[in-house]
């Protein structure tokens, strides 16, 4: 017994499929175009910016920069050994000029220090396994790193470090 198919409706639905992916394919290369050339075109224009400023936050900024300025007039002129004002923290640098697991060497390090440099600050600090010893509290990197090239005559592994640092408004 001999079974036949009909070819006619396989073929049929053959085409179909076969046109049916046709048209998506072609939708969504159409789209894909579309999509392309309407962005290419909104990059095109060209706009004006405008920027509104608050006029209290220039204010800020010019009364920041008066503020480090004579902050920094202040500490390279040797007047008194404690600024007068109000004590808070801002980020600043600190020289690290012992690192090391003794307790008394860390302590021997901050006498030998504060007996060289009486009106710089020292910090005795643990963080396991080593004490460290850091000094200064330098508001800007410059400054800190002309005191680090002083300091390492007398301590040559020493380190610039950013962290708060106690400041005088």
């Amino acid at each position: 017994m001999v079974v036949e198919r009909n070819t006619k409706t396989a073929t049929g639905s053959d085409r179909l499929k076969t046109s049916l992916y046709m048209n998506i394919k072609t939708v969504l290369l159409v789209t894909g175009f579309l999509l392309l050339s309407i962005h290419a075109f909104s990059q095109e224009k060209q706009g004006n910016l405008q920027i509104i400023k608050d006029p209290l936050i220039e204010r800020l900024q010019q009364s920041r920069i008066a503020f480090n300025t004579a902050a920094a007039a202040e500490s390279s002129s040797p007047e008194s050994s404690r600024p007068k004002g109000t004590r808070g923290t801002a980020l600043g640098f600190r020289v690290q000029i012992y690192s090391g697991p003794s307790r008394n060497e860390a302590y021997a390090a901050q006498a030998r220090f504060q007996q060289q440099y009486q009106d710089i600050a020292s910090y005795v600090s643990y963080t396991q396994p080593n004490y460290r010893v850091k000094v200064g509290d330098f508001r800007s990197r410059s400054e800190a790193q002309a005191f680090m090239r002083e300091v390492r005559k007398s301590f040559p592994t020493v380190f610039l470090f950013t962290e708060q640092v106690v400041v005088y408004y």
